[in-house]
């Protein structure tokens, strides 16, 4: 599936412009989408640096937890600050904890960003997010144009730089990682609700984390890939509000016997006292 940018800097057709075909895409944005690559592996050896300047590989993020990996740049005006504030946002609203449950890679797509506006852009979501003792879940990576584009390729992210406007037209989304690095879920836009994050979290963990609320969501919700959410399974819905029904009568009936010869020895003990 392949999904395109709807807002971006740069992304806009010039006043005038004819609009193109709807079975193409307009120019400077042939490159722009998301094509879904479900259990794909990343290529963890690839070479990055951090916001401190360290050399680090990828696989550096992996073995022990999922992984929230999205891709922006640092000096994006507009979309790429959107989607890390949406992120942040939902980031607030889990009881999972970063660096914890899980950890959140951001990847700059360009390669003239550096450690130092990395450093910065981490700096100011770290103090949005309102939790600085977990700075070490949260990685910004810098690298070069090789290992960005064997990365975006690899998660299936299209962008395409716009020599005019001196920007960059992307897509937006995040993608959960399973500990072993394979992609495991999308989710679109700007906006993620805490409980789709939650439940991709659990999931991309092999069902490692989480409580018993977690596992009986995850029978009644499934994730769809075609909108990025996790929508209700009706019928396993209805299936476990019968067993719920059930489970409640058996246990009104079982109070009801009990209660019955209760009154009974009351109602003697007090006819001997009449």
């Amino acid at each position: 599936m392949i999904l395109l940018a709807t807002a971006a800097l740069g992304q806009g057709m010039t006043k005038g412009m004819m609009a193109p075909p709807a079975n193409m895409r307009p120019p400077g944005l042939e490159q722009v989408g998301i094509t879904q690559k479900l259990d794909a592996q990343l290529p963890l050896d690839l070479t990055f640096r951090d916001e401190t300047g360290k050399s680090v590989q990828l696989k550096e993020y992996f073995g022990k937890k999922p992984v929230i990996l999205n891709f922006a740049y640092y000096t994006c005006p507009m979309l790429c600050g959107e989607l890390l504030k949406g992120l942040t946002t939902s980031l607030k609203g889990l009881k999972f904890e970063l660096g914890n449950e899980f950890d959140v890679v951001t990847v700059s797509i360009d390669p003239h960003d550096t450690p130092e506006t990395a450093t910065e852009k981490k700096a100011e979501y770290l103090q949005r997010y309102g939790h600085p003792e977990r700075a070490a879940g949260w990685h910004f990576l810098t690298g070069s144009q090789e290992s960005i584009t064997a990365l975006t390729k690899a998660a299936g992210f299209g962008y395409q730089y716009n020599q005019q406007t001196m920007q960059f037209a992307h897509a937006t989304a995040i993608m959960m990682v399973t500990p072993q690095g394979k992609l495991a879920q999308y989710f679109y836009g700007v906006d993620f609700a805490p409980k789709d994050l939650r439940l991709g979290i659990v999931q991309a963990s092999n069902e490692k984390i989480g409580n018993l609320v977690d596992q009986v969501l995850l029978y009644c919700y499934h994730y769809d890939p075609a909108t990025g959410k996790y929508g209700a399974i009706v019928a396993r819905v209805l299936k476990l509000s019968g067993l719920v029904t059930v489970i409640g009568l058996g246990l009104m009936l079982v109070v009801l016997v009990r209660i019955g010869p209760m009154n009974q020895n009351k109602d003697a003990n007090s006819r001997r006292y009449v």
